[in-house]
């Protein structure tokens, strides 16, 4: 056989020499790109082995099992193409192949990178003892992949040539019916995506919602459950959480105590002068209580009233219930020392004698 003749020998239009040339070329750029990875893959395994977060072992991954190697054998192959002169049918079909599979390993990187702050986020909220976030993160992560994907087939869809209008409204539409049918799961569903986002509140935390107050228990997906002071467990759907106003005691920093204490009508001015004093001295001798005011604030049906603020230094409800109780005992044994006595409800009758008239 004449080789020359073979060499001149034609496929598509590019003669057998061109083709050779054309495939040493796209082994040459795919071995090249393994050989890229590896080395980058290698260089970020050392970085992983002397740091401890958690994106250099996501990179890794990211490139050693989310990257393809059909990818980089397509890419390769798209690189060769442009040594051939391939006839225009043929060059569109190997490029909307190539893209397709470009489109769809950047879909696999996009929903990499949504698992691996996912992922991240879950980890760092378990660390800190947050578990509320659960149930919402994991639909989040399907509802990303969901509209990831529905997204890669629009798109390539739209590269074979296919008109998607029609598809696209007949989604809509579908898509309307079922959001009307699921409206108070979905509206439940992104409230815990919202709830576990924004969080207003956490498992663990004291709140108040309108009439319902206890402890979270639970944040699910369509409720969170609240355990009441009585030991009985409220139900509440996420989307009327996020409707109300939400008091988190948990969250506040000190508490405020205004209490009033009221003293007989009879105590003589003297003693009433003292009571302030007598009150402050109470205060002094407790930890996490600091008295802000106390005054004589009114004269009342049976009692002269004063009125007593002070704060509590942390939130917790029962160490403010002790606090309360010693207040309450110092001021009773002082009281009881100097003299002073507690008024409660009474009525004086005062019965006059009115004159005999003599006629």
């Amino acid at each position: 056989m004449d080789l020359s003749r073979l060499a001149d020998y034609s496929v598509l239009g590019n003669p057998l020499w061109k083709w050779g040339l054309a495939v040493g070329i796209a082994m040459a750029a795919y071995l090249l790109l393994v050989l890229v990875r590896h080395v980058i893959i290698r260089r970020l395994a050392g970085m992983a082995e002397r740091t401890e977060n958690k994106i250099d072992d996501f990179l890794i991954d990211l490139l050693h099992r989310q990257t393809k190697k059909m990818f980089l054998l397509l890419f390769s192959l798209l690189i060769c193409i442009h040594f051939l002169a391939l006839p225009e049918t043929v060059d569109r079909v190997i490029t909307k192949v190539v893209l397709i599979v470009v489109i769809l390993q950047a879909a696999v990187w996009g929903i990499g990178v949504i698992s691996f702050w996912i992922t991240s986020t879950l980890e760092r909220k378990k660390k800190e003892g947050d578990t509320s976030g659960v149930a919402a993160f994991t639909a989040l992560r399907i509802v990303a992949k969901i509209a990831v994907w529905a997204a890669v087939v629009l798109v390539i869809l739209d590269n074979l040539g296919i008109d998607i209008t029609t598809f696209v409204a007949g989604l809509g539409i579908g898509g309307i019916a079922v959001a009307l049918a699921l409206q108070n799961v979905l509206s439940d569903l992104f409230a815990s995506i919202s709830i576990a986002l924004d969080k207003p509140f956490v498992v663990g935390d004291y709140v108040v919602v309108g009439e319902v107050n206890g402890n979270v228990e639970h944040i699910g997906l369509k409720t969170t459950r609240i355990r009441s002071l009585s030991g009985e467990q409220i139900v509440v759907s996420n989307n009327d959480l996020l409707n109300s106003r939400i008091r988190n005691f948990k969250r506040m920093e000190k508490r405020r105590i205004n209490f009033r204490i009221g003293v007989v009508y009879q105590t003589p001015h003297e003693k009433l002068v003292v009571i302030p004093q007598i009150v402050e001295d109470v205060f002094t001798a407790i930890d996490n209580a600091d008295l802000d005011r106390v005054h004589f604030a009114s004269f009342g049906d049976s009692s002269l009233n004063y009125e007593i603020v002070y704060f509590v230094a942390v939130p917790d409800y029962r160490t403010y219930m002790d606090i309360q109780q010693q207040v309450n005992l110092e001021l009773h044994r002082r009281f009881a020392e100097a003299g002073i006595e507690f008024a409660y409800p009474t009525q004086t009758l005062f019965i006059g004698k009115t004159p005999s008239t003599n006629t």
